[in-house]
């Protein structure tokens, strides 16, 4: 007879301890305090970053309707008030000096729209102290064909006469241009020369034969 085998005992199921799916998401703690200082952080650096800023307000300033030239003098209409947003660094005129402009002499050539500068308003009276005021007059053909400026440095020759004739070196005098006014038939040129040149000046001027000679600018 067949002896009967015998089963092998079977191991004993693992027990499982715990959850077998993916571990629960730990919450995030949140700090009210931190939020805000970051959120603050950002925004300054934005406005920083930018460079956004409150614009200048807005003021009443003098500006320059009709141009005028250097050294001639202002009149009421040649300036106006304007409201503008002007950054501080830029030197203006408020409106309220306006009328203590008028009658004063322009320092530099002043241009239609742009905004009036104190450096560009004179007080000194012209003539100046050691100084005097002539008119010569210019017929055509004895000025340059460049406009002559308020300010410009010329020579006054004296031109020979009808014959030609000229003795020695021609009188020259050195004078700054005041003012230039056109004619029909002449061009009187205002200019100042010191107080010792302005008979000898005023006696070549009235001969007639006077030519300018513009000389470097700047």
């Amino acid at each position: 007879m067949k002896q009967p085998v015998a089963e092998k005992p079977k191991a004993p199921a693992e027990k499982v301890t715990g959850p077998t799916g993916p571990p629960p998401a730990q919450k995030l703690q949140r700090k009210p305090l931190l939020v805000v200082l970051a959120v603050l952080l950002v925004s300054a650096g934005a406005v920083s970053g930018c460079g956004c800023g409150l614009p200048p307000p807005a003021v009443e300033v003098v500006s320059v309707r009709a141009g005028v030239q250097r050294g001639h003098l202002i009149a009421v209409t040649d300036l106006s008030v304007v409201r503008v947003a002007v950054d501080p660094s830029v030197r203006t005129v408020p409106s309220a000096e306006l009328d203590g402009l008028v009658g004063r002499r322009a320092a530099a050539d002043l241009t239609a729209g742009t905004l009036l500068s104190p450096a560009q308003v004179s007080d000194m009276p012209v003539p100046g102290p050691g100084s005097s005021v002539v008119g010569v007059p210019i017929a055509p053909g004895l000025m340059p064909s460049e406009p002559l400026l308020a300010g410009d440095l010329v020579r006054l020759v004296h031109t020979p006469g009808p014959q030609g004739e000229l003795a020695g070196d021609p009188l020259t005098i050195t004078a700054r241009v005041l003012r230039v006014v056109a004619g029909d038939t002449q061009t009187v040129v205002d200019v100042v020369v010191s107080i010792d040149k302005a008979a000898p000046l005023a006696a070549m001027a009235a001969t007639g034969r006077v030519a300018v000679v513009l000389d470097p600018r700047g």
